[in-house]
């Protein structure tokens, strides 16, 4: 009985460890075959990740789908991980290349990025959550009528807050590049929003 106690202790310290190491520790445990770590790793990501592929793919069970295919890829390819960006990069940049893989296996043309639904905070009142989510809907609806190169930069600067220099890395375009198109496309949603009547915004 001793032993069942020592070895369950045991396992709940390794997942405790787990779970407090950074995601490059995580990723030199799944490198040795950790399935812990992978399980972790996974947690802590594959919301943001779904969301990222959804925003491409507008398909809900295609962004499940290469979900799945990005961890896979992940498991197999932990030890190739060079440490040049974060894991979050790392694993959009695999994203990125699955859901335009998949978008041009079904030889769609545009690349449509709209914005998944926020959840209301559970804290607002209804007039709150109601302006928020007019609001929200008016934002998704201007960047939808961005160019797809627009509409890539606004979605990993804003909605995964990704730095010039991450977003270069996961498109494979020079910064001097990024800095370009995001300023086109804050110029342009800021006329859109204008014209939307969302001053606030624009600003």
């Amino acid at each position: 009985m001793q032993n069942v106690v020592a070895i369950n202790a045991a396992a709940r310290q390794s997942i405790d460890a787990a779970q407090a190491a950074s995601d490059e520790m995580l990723l030199e445990g799944i490198a040795d075959g950790n399935r812990t770590a992978m399980h972790i790793l996974y947690a802590r990501h594959n919301v943001r990740v779904y969301r990222f592929i959804l925003r491409i793919v507008r398909d809900a069970s295609v962004a499940e789908d290469l979900v799945s295919q990005v961890f896979l890829d992940v498991w197999r390819t932990a030890a190739q991980f060079e440490g040049r960006s974060q894991v979050s990069t790392w694993l959009l940049s695999i994203a990125r290349f699955k859901a335009l893989t998949s978008l041009r296996q079904r030889r769609f043309e545009d690349i449509d990025q709209d914005d998944v639904r926020e959840i209301p905070d559970g804290a607002d009142t209804p007039e709150a959550s109601l302006d928020r989510a007019t609001t929200n809907e008016i934002l998704r609806a201007c960047v939808a009528k961005l160019s797809p190169a627009h509409r890539e930069i606004i979605n990993l600067v804003y909605y995964h807050e990704k730095s010039v220099e991450e977003v270069g890395a996961i498109i494979g375009i020079p910064q001097s590049t990024v800095k370009t198109r995001m300023f086109y496309a804050r110029k342009q949603l800021a006329d859109l929003l204008r014209g939307a009547g969302v001053d606030s915004l624009a600003a």
